[in-house]
């Protein structure tokens, strides 16, 4: 099976938090926390439209001037998520600096942040110099327990959950609705080439079309047309197999206690990768308590419990500079189930 999303940090263990989504066969990405993000470059960064914000401390937002840089003229529309006052943080940034130039400018970001019975969203605009809009409160959407869905696509929704970090610090999962693989040899042998006719297809199936559905496709056979029609169902029994969807979880800055293990666990229930901070070791578990985050065996211990398939752990701390080995062994010997073996 060939994955819809290309994951990975944005920089090394001991770097900035930052996960980076490709979306494959598309030129959209999804982008996880804005701290130092320059090894993305421009191009890479232009296709996060879509960005989630954990919390404004320094090494999670400082980048947003990045972003914010590469997107001025490019007549896009940004949307961030995240926790309250991330409103109030964008407005500060904005204001930052000097606006009198830009009224031709497209840009527009659109800022919601989720609070625990109403969601806040406005847009500040390049061409009114991001003064904001009137605030929208709507009530806050239909909760999965603790989770709450900030951004549903036909073919993927992202949860958020609230962890305690003296403020709240918002984790994500992102989830593909369903997987659909194209078997390409059934449409060799049936006369069809793979094709941007197939992306549509897929986009009818997540968004709910039946089985009767019918589709016109322009096919091109030594560079001559041919408009063919097809039947939803006929195509999805003769040439797609639709299987479990993906499942990406992003962990960051949060305290080990009961509350927050259980939203983790809840959050990352079957993902086929967690991405897990673990500033600390074992061994400094009280630093780490005092500090609000975690150890390495404690991501280790909660990604068990969630019964994920893969944990990569990071957002270490640079008091462990040359250790890196050992808190990544400390993560495994207790997702694994052997430690002291």
């Amino acid at each position: 099976m060939n994955p819809s999303f290309s994951s990975y940090l944005i920089n090394d263990v001991f770097g900035d938090p930052g996960l980076y989504v490709e979306v494959r066969w598309s030129k959209r990405a999804l982008l996880f926390d804005l701290g130092h993000n320059d090894s993305l470059g421009p191009t890479r960064l232009l296709r996060a439209n879509d960005i989630f914000i954990s919390h404004t401390h320094m090494d999670h937002f400082i980048e947003f001037d990045t972003v914010l840089r590469v997107a001025l003229g490019r007549g896009k529309r940004l949307k961030l998520f995240g926790p309250p006052s991330l409103i109030d943080n964008v407005q500060g940034k904005l204001r930052g600096y000097t606006w009198n130039l830009v009224d031709g400018y497209p840009l527009t970001i659109e800022v919601r942040e989720f609070h625990k019975n109403e969601i806040r969203q406005t847009a500040f605009s390049a061409s009114n110099g991001f003064q904001p809009s009137e605030q929208a409160v709507v009530p806050a959407p239909h909760r999965d327990g603790p989770l709450v869905t900030v951004l549903k696509d036909p073919m993927f929704m992202v949860k958020a959950v609230a962890l305690n970090h003296r403020i709240p610090s918002f984790a994500y999962s992102l989830e593909e609705q369903f997987h659909i693989n194209v078997n390409k040899q059934k449409l060799h042998e049936a006369g069809l080439r793979v094709g941007a006719w197939l992306k549509d297809v897929k986009q009818y199936i997540w968004e709910g079309e039946p089985d009767d559905f019918r589709f016109t496709v322009a096919l091109y056979n030594e560079h001559r047309r041919e408009d063919r029609e097809f039947v939803l169902g006929e195509v999805k029994e003769r040439f797609l197999t639709i299987s479990r969807g993906q499942k990406i979880a992003y962990v960051v800055d949060a305290r080990y206690d009961e509350k927050n293990e259980a939203k983790i666990i809840a959050l990352a229930r079957g993902a086929d990768v967690l991405y897990c901070e673990s500033p600390y070791l074992d061994c400094d578990a009280d630093k780490a308590r005092d500090r609000y985050h975690l150890t390495a065996r404690q991501a280790g211990l909660m990604a068990r419990k969630a019964d994920v398939r893969d944990l990569v752990v990071f957002h270490f701390s640079p008091r462990y500079t040359g250790q890196g080995e050992a808190l990544e062994r400390e993560a495994m010997e207790a997702f694994h189930g052997n430690e002291g073996g």
